[in-house]
């Protein structure tokens, strides 16, 4: 089964853009170990949402154009064009059988639910939430490989 993680890497991409003034879709691509041109592609549609904004000319690249803790998850979800969640689906849409009917309605309610609680869950998370777990992250590694070199 395919899985869409645009919404992944795109997340992955904003935490870099955040650590930087400016950052260009060569340096974004080697970061996501991915092609320029696809780094544009979503840079472009992010800019239409208002997310980022871009520079052109030496010098130039990507930056953010929000304060991090005013992006949720979802936000990013939304300017990706809302990707689905979920690649479980029915086998047809509009069955003539009544067994396959109870099951796609129960499939559908089932999958509707989740959505929204997943959505839910993802208007709480700001790039800022994060860029602060980053941040711990990259103090922890310091201070282990801090302590590995002094043999404590």
């Amino acid at each position: 089964m395919k899985r869409d993680s645009r919404l992944s890497i795109t997340l992955h991409a904003l935490l870099h853009m955040a650590e930087r003034q400016i950052i260009t879709s060569d340096e974004l691509a080697a970061c996501l170990s991915t092609n320029p041109v696809v780094v544009r592609r979503t840079m472009a549609g992010l800019r239409e949402a208002g997310l980022v904004r871009s520079e052109k000319g030496h010098g130039g690249g990507w930056s953010l154009a929000r304060d991090l803790a005013t992006v949720s998850l979802a936000d990013v979800h939304e300017a990706l064009g809302e990707p689905a969640f979920f690649a479980i689906g029915n086998r047809t849409e509009s069955p003539g059988c009544l067994v396959e009917q109870a099951v796609n309605a129960a499939m559908d309610g089932a999958l509707r639910d989740a959505e929204a609680l997943l959505l839910e869950r993802l208007r709480g998370i700001s790039l800022a939430d994060l860029s602060e777990d980053f941040q711990r992250r990259m103090a922890l590694r310091h201070q282990n490989m801090k302590e590995s070199n002094y043999g404590g």
